[in-house]
């Protein structure tokens, strides 16, 4: 079931009383038509990039980062990777909830020069996590710094991007891009690496001595973790037809888990749900914040209350923007990447909250 832009502005009571009959019954199958250009459907391929030309390492590491070849530019592509997330890839672009990627090869080295990174002193760090592993040590290269930063996001973290209240003690950034839900393998992130150093200009290192450089922060499991494509899981007997899944969260989930898998937190405050501490986007605290917004001369929107509201802002992001944030980075896909069900759950959530003064202090 696809809730995409055939809605129009005038229907949204419609939408909410459709999402609660739609829940109530339960879905033939999951199964749906494949889409094209659709990364975060496929699990990575390991590649064999020790054969590979530097072209075609960053293109694979553009389809990463970006979900495609061609969207590094177009504001709000992200790829599997889920960097754009929260990293800004141009210059110019705000760095809110993390640095930029933008010259992230040339301000490595500065990084290790910085007193609270303890070069060769692990232990000297005031950061929740040490070290990689125990033992592994801290980096001593700037190529060895983004790896660990890949690997290790709180072993390290640059004054100013961490999670709010730990003093920059602990990273809002994914902890270890090779665990879920990110997964990456080892090939991922060598074109990913090799993006990164053609981006700002830098000649790439070579895939051996990329490879060398994770490897320093990895345990034997991790190794191995990143060089094997698990099997897929053997298809059931009946009903015989391919089971593939499009959508982010389906509504059976646990709440915390449907904003985990959407990706709410990682841009907005949202009270009750755990590390959902993002600034880039206004707090979802609906139930104190919709009225207000509702009442806003600017508000061009065809909503009467608060669930309407929470319902437009998800499937119509730019039809009205918050005072002082950005507009064109919230995703525009979730009316045909969330069930009915999912949605629903989302709605009710948030137009059920208040602000909480604490959170904000």
């Amino acid at each position: 079931m696809s809730f995409s832009t055939q809605l129009t502005r005038a229907n949204l009571h419609i939408v909410f009383v459709a999402l609660v009959v739609l829940i109530m019954v339960p879905p033939v199958s999951r199964a749906a038509a494949p889409q094209e250009n659709n990364t975060r459907e496929h699990p990575p391929k390991l590649l064999n990039y020790s054969k590979m030309t530097t072209r075609q390492l960053v293109n694979e590491g553009e389809k990463i980062i970006f979900g495609g070849l061609g969207l590094a530019k177009v504001q709000g592509a992200v790829g599997r990777g889920q960097c754009a997330l929260c990293h800004a890839t141009l210059k110019g672009m705000p760095e809110e909830r993390a640095p930029s990627l933008s010259g992230a090869t040339q301000r490595a080295s500065g990084r290790l020069k910085d007193p609270r990174y303890h070069l060769r002193k692990p232990q000297a760090r005031d950061t929740i996590q040490k070290e990689a592993f125990p033992g592994s040590g801290t980096a001593t290269t700037a190529l060895e710094y983004i790896a660990e930063t890949m690997l290790c996001g709180s072993c390290y973290v640059v004054p100013g991007y961490g999670t709010r209240g730990t003093n920059d003690k602990e990273s809002s950034d994914i902890a270890n891009a090779t665990k879920p839900p990110l997964s990456l393998k080892i090939d991922d992130l060598v074109a990913v690496t090799t993006w990164l150093y053609v981006h700002d200009g830098q000649k790439p290192p070579t895939p051996k001595t990329i490879v060398r450089a994770y490897r320093k922060f990895m345990t034997p499991s991790d190794w191995k973790r990143v060089t094997t494509i698990e099997p897929p899981t053997p298809k059931p007997p009946t009903p015989k037809v391919k089971v593939y899944s499009p959508l982010f969260a389906y509504g059976d989930e646990p709440i915390e888990e449907i904003f985990g898998k959407v990706g709410c937190g990682d841009c907005h405050i949202i009270p009750g749900i755990l590390k959902a501490t993002g600034t880039i986007g206004p707090s979802l605290a609906m139930k104190s914040l919709a009225a207000l917004r509702l009442a806003d001369p600017a508000y061009d929107g065809r909503a009467t209350s608060v669930r309407e509201y929470v319902i437009e802002s998800i499937l119509f992001p730019s039809l009205y923007v918050s005072a002082g944030y950005p507009d064109d980075t919230h995703p525009k896909v979730y009316g045909e990447r969330l069930s009915a069900k999912a949605l629903y759950r989302i709605v009710e959530y948030l137009s059920q909250i208040e602000e909480d003064p604490s959170v904000f202090n």
